[in-house]
């Protein structure tokens, strides 16, 4: 099940919290998809009261939505262990059609890959060099379905020499003559006694009977049956080779599942590899990676809540696919690739739209999501002062708060009383409402702070502006506002840094020390950027 993320706008207000989860709660009720809220940003000391208030922990940090190894259809192939024969590997590769496998330690991080051409370079030197070295028996009695006769190959653990197919006794120049040697023969008593004679290191009798007088005299020998001819066990006995020994174990490329596409396509474009072993978190190999595998990524997939700009949006949202954008600010720049859900509406707060979209679904939210919703539509509308407050806005609160069984005033009072810490860092004050615009070429930085003790915030103004100064050099802000909405004074407080006539023009108010109170004004998107984008064009 792909999972969707579900987000608000960047320096999030309770509304785009909320937003994201009461829209993902909705679709998981329903029984759609994995749907996730998530959060770009710092969670505002407002929010975190009501989602403590009603028993919510905040939702997840999404950093980005950029493609990650985790987003693609990587294969995942069986992990071998090391001690594996290359013929069961071959096997795993040949069934799957696949031209590489992983190797894995017990603990099941990575030990090495194997790929169709290691183990075809392995099988071309033996033609050269028909010698084997320590091959366990384990493996060698799986590879030819051999069994131990006689006492002494059962205390032979790995067997070490070279390789003959016993000959006729008049091929002299071409017989075994070393201790070492590993000898297949076939019915052919006078090479079975000149190998017990000589005591090699293991006799492999095929496809013949064993006669007891050979056991007797087998005295070191090992001595192995299989049903398989000789010709047959001399192409398969290099096969029972454990695979570490053929494997590349030195410095094998990997990725891990959040690596971004991006990076590893650099790498890939570099490397003569063509299989890439993938990692967990845990250093645990989960799969591989191919160079197909990157021509067709799947995209992340999100929904978008309050907000349709492009930069107030989660980054890499270009590598990503938007499903839908619930929203109620004016029009913006997102483009789709394709034809989307768009929902807009001119009211005061996104949980007004998304409590709408669970009556036409006929889904009651819980009474502690009802009552976060509540919440945020009291934050968003200014405890229905702002002129964005529609007759919606007010009607929906207080059929959350009938589910939640709360008052809309103690809901309110408790939302705005507890004030701003006079502890809290100013850029952190600055950051938690913040928006950016860009309006006819003129960039300007809207930050919001809405409260019942603006005074009290006024108090340290010139920590303000220093911030304010700060954040204007370093982003080239032609104007900085922050905007302290008092509920108690039905207005705000404006600070400001950039041009007293862009103030005074724009409403119609006698600037002075960088402050002004608008009285009146409660919403930023429509009784502050609508003045700007009228003055500027």
């Amino acid at each position: 099940m792909n999972t969707i993320y579900v987000t608000g706008h960047r320096n999030p207000d309770t509304d785009s919290i909320v937003a994201a989860m009461s829209y993902a709660a909705l679709k998981n009720a329903l029984g759609k998809n994995h749907y996730v809220a998530a959060h770009l940003g710092t969670i505002s000391d407002e929010t975190n009261r009501m989602l403590s208030r009603f028993g919510f922990e905040p939702p997840q940090v999404l950093n980005n939505v950029r493609t990650q190894v985790k987003d693609l259809d990587f294969d995942r192939p069986p992990c071998l262990s090391p001690s594996v024969t290359m013929d069961r590997a071959w096997r795993n590769m040949r069934d799957q059609r696949i031209s590489a496998l992983p190797v894995v330690n017990e603990d099941g991080t990575l030990y090495g890959m194997l790929s169709a051409g290691d183990i075809a370079t392995f099988s071309l030197n033996t033609i050269t060099d028909p010698r084997v070295e320590e091959i366990p028996m384990f493996n060698l009695l799986s590879v030819i379905e051999g069994r131990i006769v006689g006492e002494a190959g059962h205390l032979v653990d790995s067997l070490t020499g070279q390789v003959h197919v016993a000959l006729p006794q008049s091929c002299e120049n071409l017989l075994f003559h070393e201790k070492d040697s590993i000898v297949l023969c076939g019915s052919q008593p006078d090479m079975i006694r000149r190998a017990l004679d000589l005591e090699v290191a293991c006799l492999i009798l095929c496809q013949t009977e064993v006669d007891e007088s050979w056991l007797e005299n087998a005295g070191s020998t090992c001595i192995i049956s299989t049903p398989y001819d000789a010709s047959r066990v001399h192409r398969l006995i290099y096969q029972a080779t454990p695979i570490s020994r053929p494997c590349a174990t030195g410095e094998v490329i990997s990725f891990h599942l959040d690596d971004y596409i991006d990076d590893v396509r650099e790498v890939v474009l570099k490397s003569r590899y063509r299989c890439y072993p993938v990692l967990d978190e845990n250093e645990k190999v989960v799969g591989t990676l191919s160079r197909y595998h990157l021509l067709k990524p799947r995209r992340k997939q999100v929904v978008l809540v309050d907000h349709n700009e492009l930069s107030q949006t989660v980054p890499g949202i270009e590598q990503a696919e938007i499903l839908t954008i619930i929203d109620h600010h004016r029009l913006a720049d997102i483009q789709t690739l394709q034809p989307i859900h768009f929902r807009n509406e001119p009211v005061g707060s996104t949980n007004t739209i998304i409590a709408t979209m669970y009556q036409e679904c006929g889904v009651v939210p819980s009474p502690k999501m009802a009552g976060l919703m509540a919440a945020a539509i009291l934050s968003d509308t200014v405890m229905f002062k702002s002129p964005t407050c529609t007759p919606r806005d007010i009607a929906m609160a207080e059929r959350m708060s009938r589910i939640a069984h709360v008052s809309l005033d103690e809901l309110g009072h408790e939302l705005f009383s507890a004030g701003i810490s006079d502890n809290k860092p100013v850029e952190d004050l600055l950051r938690s409402d913040f928006k950016e615009f860009l309006i006819a070429e003129h960039r300007l930085g809207v930050s919001q702070i809405t409260c019942i003790d603006s005074d009290r915030v006024l108090e340290r103004k010139e920590e303000l502006l220093s911030a304010m100064t700060r954040m204007q050099r370093r982003h080239g802000y032609d104007l900085v506002m922050l905007m302290l909405t008092d509920v108690l004074l039905e207005g705000t407080q404006l600070l400001y840094l950039g041009n007293d006539d862009t103030i005074r023009h724009a409403f119609s108010v006698e600037p002075k020390d960088n402050t002004v109170f608008l009285p009146g004004v409660m919403s930023r998107k429509k009784q502050v950027i609508p003045m700007l984008t009228s003055m500027w064009g």
